[in-house]
């Protein structure tokens, strides 16, 4: 008899996102620009045309089977309870400081070891793909959670229409770096540019997102607009925000919280109960509107998912 084992992430009949309760290369080269840049049947009708102003509904958005069974946290605290130093180091300087933030126009460079690099408008990385909606949970290393509908694409089909060489191992993110647009990069709390690195199947792995909006929404500024990075399976400081360049590479990149405090922050920040934070337990975490934590889930339960990622490694040593 066939078994079938339903994942954690399979939609059900019942789930649905309510509202209420919760947007130069000149393209790719010749010969590739007609393939990379050709609409697909209900694929995203352009963000940039849809203005990539926070409100704007993001049109031909569908739902995707990976979603959590549980309600979303509300938006307003999505919008509101943000951790984005470039706008300012408390919980609610992003959504102060970032709303004049302008995202249009945005441009993402394409760097090292692929077949396709240069200077990109960012419709043009996402354009070709379906958008999809994503209920995933997100856990902040300082141990609160939330469960966001966050909408993008998958970021392997991006990869694969990059292609990268054999060489590539790693991909390297880099967030904007402008101290007169994002107030919070005059002060030395991080070395300037936020810059985040996956190896390379964990880039491909199907979870992996790149994120244009949440809630069937535009990205608002202080959630990482234009085009942000969603790994739902680690901390979320690895979802680098407003990135600004891609780059494939032989070696493991440097990464912001690594590099500025390497003895509590590990390059690959799995979410991991029994590897403690040297300040705090991460045993346990509260999800944004509870009062009493609840017990931190291996890979912040996506383990079913991606645990064959990390066969035979220590996960305490490399955490």
């Amino acid at each position: 008899m066939l078994i079938k084992i339903r994942k954690s992430w399979h939609l059900s009949e019942s789930d649905a996102t309510p509202e209420a309760v919760f947007k130069n290369r000149r393209t790719f080269l010749k010969g590739t620009a007609a393939a990379l840049a050709a609409p697909v049947a209900g694929a995203l009708v352009s963000p940039a045309r849809a203005g990539w102003e926070p409100g704007v509904k993001l049109p031909g958005v569908v739902k995707s089977k990976y979603t959590v069974d549980e309600p979303s946290t509300p938006f307003k605290d999505v919008a509101s309870y943000n951790n984005f130093y470039e706008f300012g180091t408390g919980k609610d300087d992003p959504v102060k400081n970032a709303k004049d933030f302008v995202t249009k126009p945005w441009t993402v460079e394409i760097a090292g070891e692929a077949a396709n690099t240069g200077t990109f408008d960012v419709d043009d990385l996402i354009r070709p793909h379906q958008l999809e909606e994503r209920i995933y949970r997100h856990r902040c290393v300082e141990t609160w959670s939330m469960i966001v509908p966050w909408v993008g694409v998958p970021l392997g089909d991006i990869i694969k229409r990059l292609e990268p060489t054999s060489k590539a191992k790693y991909v390297a993110f880099e967030t904007l770096y402008d101290p007169e647009r994002m107030p919070g990069q005059k002060r030395r709390v991080l070395q300037w540019p936020y810059v985040e690195g996956l190896r390379m199947d964990e880039a491909m792995h199907p979870l992996t997102l790149m994120t244009v909006g949440v809630y069937g929404e535009v990205m608002p500024p202080q959630n990482g607009a234009p085009v942000r990075l969603i790994v739902p399976w680690k901390y979320g400081f690895k979802g680098i925000k407003s990135i600004v360049k891609i780059t494939f590479t032989e070696d493991e990149p440097p990464t912001s919280w690594n590099r500025s405090a390497p003895h509590e922050y590990g390059f690959y920040a799995n979410v991991n109960p029994d590897v403690a934070h040297p300040r705090w337990s991460q045993a346990k975490e509260r999800l944004i509107g509870e009062f009493f934590k609840r017990p931190t889930l291996m890979f912040n339960g996506y383990a079913q998912e991606v645990a064959g990622l990390y066969t035979g490694m220590d996960l305490a040593k490399y955490y």
